[in-house]
């Protein structure tokens, strides 16, 4: 497999897929600034959770599990160049892991909070470390890269009896990898590790291993299958091992008398680090839209691989115009949701997401193209 030549162009289908987990991103992020006062758990209270804000959290799930998992499918695709010499993936990985991980503990976490007095380690920290972890295992042989992988997001839960206090030694580096907490908790200033890595290395060794299915050898009518099969037999097990509430999922789901509850009982994975019931759900469905989208990739979706082709600019530039926005609004207005601003729906949040979609496409649309026929080396790094 690591001898074949990837496409000749960039993957419509995987830019595709990635614009649609952007907007989800957006989605998200207009409730965290908007719809704050309305906070949801990790994982969802249910009979505390509204349905319309159940599933408007529910599929902002699916957001960190694709671009990772792309992630790793893209430096495969960066190494290996159609008719060229194959590049230092290694160099890549390190360069942008480190570039990310500085992006993240400056531009972005400004970007939140307009000040500085806390710094949140997020997904593009986990991001970066799983570019840089990549980095290093791309010494081992290709198989032995999905191995990993694979052994990382099928065994990462049985690790969960491991538990450090914050003085015990150990305890910071297992709350990078696994546990979710404070690095640093003073009085004027704290970090916490708000995405343990560890899982998502075995998704972006994943995304790694599976990557030369996307080269120009490989018959399109077999990657689709391959993909179709992996997304089955994700969703299957996921589906036999949850009936039986063990192991994949800490929080056993339960019945109601409501259907609709007692479906989200069934869906409502942990996120913090994400349990392996989370990444069968969310990896099993991106695998079956990366097949179907493959198929039926026209025109009419051309708008979400704009969005896709240009994530890191669409992702910095919607931060900052979601900040300049509240302030505007908390400035105007007041606080009219106790500490917060805030709308008073769910749909508003929906609403909001859309108009900045349509604000930010044409921007995003012309940097992707910039970015393309750009030979500035910073541009790469966007």
């Amino acid at each position: 497999m690591n001898n074949l030549k990837p496409l000749k162009s960039r993957i419509p289908s995987i830019d595709i897929l990635r614009g649609m987990v952007i907007l989800l991103m957006l989605v998200d992020h207009v409730r965290e600034r908007f719809f704050l006062h309305m906070q949801v758990a990790d994982p969802m209270i249910i009979d505390e959770t509204s349905h319309a804000l159940f599933f408007t959290r529910f599929m902002a799930h699916f957001c960190a599990p694709v671009f990772i998992f792309l992630t790793g499918l893209s430096a495969w695709l960066y190494a290996h160049p159609t008719n060229k010499p194959q590049r230092n993936v290694r160099s890549f990985l390190l360069k942008r892991g480190l570039f990310i991980i500085l992006l993240e503990i400056t531009v972005v976490n400004f970007s939140w909070f307009g000040s500085y007095d806390a710094l949140y380690l997020q997904v593009m920290w986990a991001i970066g470390l799983s570019m840089i972890a990549l980095a290093l295992l791309t010494y081992l042989p290709h198989r032995i890269i999905g191995l990993i992988g694979i052994a990382i997001i099928f065994g990462h839960n049985a690790l969960d009896f491991i538990t450090y206090t914050p003085n015990e030694f150990g305890y910071s580096l297992w709350t990078i990898l696994h546990d979710r907490g404070y690095l640093f908790a003073g009085e004027a200033f704290k970090i916490k590790v708000s995405y343990p890595t560890l899982p998502w290395i075995g998704v972006i060794c994943f995304g790694y291993f599976i990557a030369p299915i996307f080269s120009s050898k490989f018959d399109t009518n077999r990657r689709q299958n391959i993909l179709m099969r992996l997304g089955a037999f994700s969703l299957v097990t996921l589906l036999v091992v949850r009936l039986m509430n063990v192991y994949i999922e800490p929080v056993l789901w339960t019945h109601f008398d409501d259907w609709l509850l007692t479906v989200q009982s069934f869906v409502n994975f942990t996120k913090y680090p994400p349990s392996l019931g989370f990444l069968l759900l969310t990896l099993g469905m991106a695998f079956i839209v990366l097949a179907l989208l493959e198929k039926h990739s026209g025109d009419k979706l051309n708008f979400l691989r704009h969005f896709g082709s240009a994530p890191m600019f669409f992702y910095i530039v919607h931060l900052y115009v979601l900040l300049v926005l509240y302030q505007i609004l908390v400035t105007t207005f007041g606080a009219n949701k106790g500490i917060y601003f805030g709308v008073d729906d769910v749909w508003q949040v929906w609403a909001i997401a859309v108009l900045l979609s349509l604000a930010l496409y044409l921007p995003t649309k012309r940097f992707a193209s910039f970015k393309k026929n750009s030979r500035q080396a910073w541009v790469k790094y966007m």
